[in-house]
């Protein structure tokens, strides 16, 4: 099977840009992967994307790199998988790497500390468009019972203290129950 290295080389290099010019976290990296991935280069839909979300904020590890895990897949196969994991790790690797060498001096530096500060309120933006493009996209295709189960998610998790896990393992059963019933009835078999 030949290889599309053009195709591999825009992937590590689109990886590469998001995870060394995001900060904030995983959704807000995934969010922007929605925008190149999808919305720009039409390498996977919408739908596809808060698929890929869903799947990589309940698998372990980094939601970020789970991420980059399935789009690479999606796009180029068990390599282009290798690459987006490549691109995604790379800068904060290297970063992270040469800030542990100055980190005594780096955190006493007020205006550092102050630039982070002021991040926290960006990153919060980003975080939150995530969430409302996401929403926007479950909203669209009428999956009422998604939006009422993720409303009830966040109100158990944040005003009752109900665990994480539990909450993932319930919808995930309600998925396998409500949804494997309806994809039965309409002919597809997962």
């Amino acid at each position: 099977m030949k290889k599309n290295w053009k195709l591999y080389l825009a992937l590590f290099w689109e990886t590469f840009k998001i995870s060394a010019f995001t900060f904030g976290g995983g959704y807000v990296i995934v969010s922007l992967m929605k925008k190149q991935f999808a919305d720009k280069r039409g390498w996977i839909d919408e739908k596809e994307m808060l698929d890929f979300t869903a799947i990589a904020q309940s698998s372990p590890g980094s939601i970020a790199v789970n991420a980059s895990i399935l789009v690479g897949y999606k796009v180029g196969g068990a390599f282009g998988a290798l690459v987006a994991i490549l691109g995604t790790v790379l800068p904060p690797l290297v970063l992270l790497t040469a800030l542990s060498y100055v980190y005594s001096w780096f955190i006493t530096v007020d205006a550092i500390r102050y630039i982070l500060l002021g991040m926290q309120a960006g990153v919060a933006a980003v975080v939150c468009d995530a969430v409302w493009s996401l929403a926007a996209a479950v909203w669209k295709e009428s999956r009422w019972i998604a939006a009422v189960t993720a409303i009830a998610s966040f109100a158990l998790v944040t005003f009752l203290s109900v665990n994480v896990i539990l909450i993932v393992i319930i919808c995930i059963l309600m998925g396998i129950i409500l949804y494997g019933r309806e994809g039965r009835r309409l002919g597809h078999t997962h």
